[in-house]
Parts: structure tokens; sequence; C-alpha cells
């Protein structure tokens, strides 16, 4: 089968196209047919820098939508011919940039029809992400006022229509000229960053969704209320907020998504029922997945980009 692989760390120029024998499903895991694979930064961080994959050689990729080719034993879910989509084994490789994947069934699910393979590739990890964030740690409820910054970003344009589907009054920081988007996805307010310090445009929130990190971690802190939460998406290095948090009278804390089929079942009910899109900035073949990773670190992407294999 065909992969994209890496022999160095370094910029996208290091990705090229390979081949490697195709896997087979060991007990409880599937084989899926890769029709797209989604790109996440945290793709670039590792071809950057190695992080949860270590030294190459190794293959890129966690998001994935296909349809299983194989079961191994024990599987219940799913049978050949199932289309599927799911964020396998992460953060441990996956290795989804290629024609073929396997990983446990349990961290799959049913792609919904309402979703062709693109948008459902580039749903799982910033999906999961965003689920686990705003349902699983801050339990955001109705009538919270929430507020999410890159709000227009792989994770954030999820974040600001899960969150409006729980009930939230949502606040998204993002350039001008994505405001008129980010209402048309359910925004009640929209604050553009380049233009005015969001501390002082924005009254105090329950929730806050970082996935920048830096300075701006302390910073949201003051736009808390009593009791509110920050939940910080970008390092685990982030925990230094959570003693000022404590000073403050509010909480704060680092959140590493992780494989969850209630959770993909959950955004699955979401697409069907018309209240979450994905957004997808970019749908490229395959072999251009270092032309993807140049796209990707423009930092002016509109929700996902995609790989696309030959089974698309």
């Amino acid at each position: 089968m065909r992969v994209i692989t890496q022999d160095q760390l370094g910029g996208p120029e290091v990705l090229h196209e390979s081949t490697a024998d195709r896997p087979s499903p060991g007990p409880t895991e599937i084989l899926v047919r890769v029709h797209a694979a989604g790109l996440n930064p945290v793709d670039a961080k590792s071809r950057a820098h190695g992080g949860f994959l270590g030294q190459p050689p190794f293959v890129l990729g966690w998001d994935v939508s296909g349809v299983v080719e194989e079961v191994g034993v024990g599987v219940t879910l799913f049978t050949p011919g199932d289309e599927v989509f799911g964020m396998p084994r992460f953060p441990r490789p996956a290795g989804a940039y290629a024609d073929y994947v396997t990983g446990p069934a349990r961290h799959f699910a049913a792609k919904p029809a309402e979703l062709d393979h693109v948008r459902a590739g580039g749903l799982p990890l910033t999906g999961l992400t965003a689920w686990q964030a705003l349902v699983d740690r801050a339990e955001v409820r109705p009538g919270q006022r929430v507020l999410i910054h890159a709000a227009a970003g792989g994770v954030g344009h999820l974040a600001v229509q899960i969150a409006k589907s729980r009930g939230a009054y949502v606040i998204g920081t993002a350039r001008a000229n994505k405001h008129d988007l980010l209402r048309e996805l359910g925004a009640d307010e929209v604050v553009d960053y380049t233009a005015v310090d969001f501390t002082e445009a924005v009254e105090p929130v329950d929730v806050v969704i970082d996935p920048i990190g830096g300075a701006d971690g302390p910073r949201c802190l003051r736009v808390l209320k009593p009791g509110g939460v920050l939940v910080s998406l970008n390092s685990p290095a982030e925990q230094h907020l959570v003693a000022e948090a404590e000073r403050l009278g509010v909480r704060a804390g680092f959140l590493l998504v992780e494989p969850d089929r209630a959770g993909l079942l959950a955004l699955a009910d979401l697409v069907r029922t018309g209240k979450l899109r994905v957004l997808i900035e970019a749908s490229l073949p395959l072999a251009e997945a270092a032309k993807a990773h140049e796209l990707s670190e423009t930092g002016r992407v509109t929700g996902k980009i995609v790989l696309t294999t030959d089974a698309s």
C-alpha cells in the first residue's frame, strides 16, 4: 500500500510517498480502507519534533474516514463494507496517511450518511477535542456564556456549534473576515482579536476554550466568572495556570483528546440533526501531503484540510 512517510524531522519537505505492507487487524481490531485522512496541528508538530511518535521513520495521521475491509477476532460492531470514521490509537501511532489503517473497533463509529468521506475525515480529532472540552470537562449547560478562541479553526468552528447545541451563549474570537461565517455557525457574539483586547471586549464568561495557549492563557483567566473554567488545548505546560486559577477562584486545566466511541456517536447525532457542519478549507490527494502541511502552517485555515486516497 502507499504511505506518506519521513526519514528525518523537519519541514513539510521531509514528507514523501513510499510503500509498506498492508497491515492485518489484530483481535478486536478492524482494517479500514482509507478514503480520507484529516490534518491536525499535532501532525505538523510530530513531523517537526517527533512528539508522540519519537524519531522517524514513521507515518503521520490519526483522523480517518473509510470502509471496513476486514475485521479481527472478536469484532461485533462492524462487518466488511461498513463506512466508518474515527481517531484510532491516539496519541500512539496510527499511520492514517496511508491506503489502509488498523485500529481497535471501538475507536470508530458508523459514518453519518449526511457526511461524505472528506468531511467525515476532518471530524474525529477536532470534533472529539471540542466535545470532551465542552461536555466532559466544562459540562456546559444551557444559558452559560462560552468564549472560544480561534473560533474559525479546526477545533473552534466545531466547538462553536457544539456549545450552541448545548444551549450556551457563544462568543468567538477570529479575524473580521470570518465573523459572518461564525454567526452562520451559531456564534452570538464575535470579537476581532487583531483590533481589540478580548479581555476588555468580553463580559465575564463561564467557560473559555483556548487552543492557542502562550500569553493568552493567563489573560483568559481574567474573563472568567467566579467558579468558571478554562480548558487549555495547546500544551501540558499550561498546567502552570492551575495555581493562578485557584488564586482567582476559577478552574483551569489541560485536555488531551482521547479515542472515544461515545463522543463519536454524539458528534454523528449532531450531524444527523443538522446541528453540526464540518468546514473544509482544502482537500488534496495523499501524494500532496507536503503541500497540505504548508497550507496548514499558514495560520489562516478555516475549518479542516483533508487528504484523499484513490479510494475516494
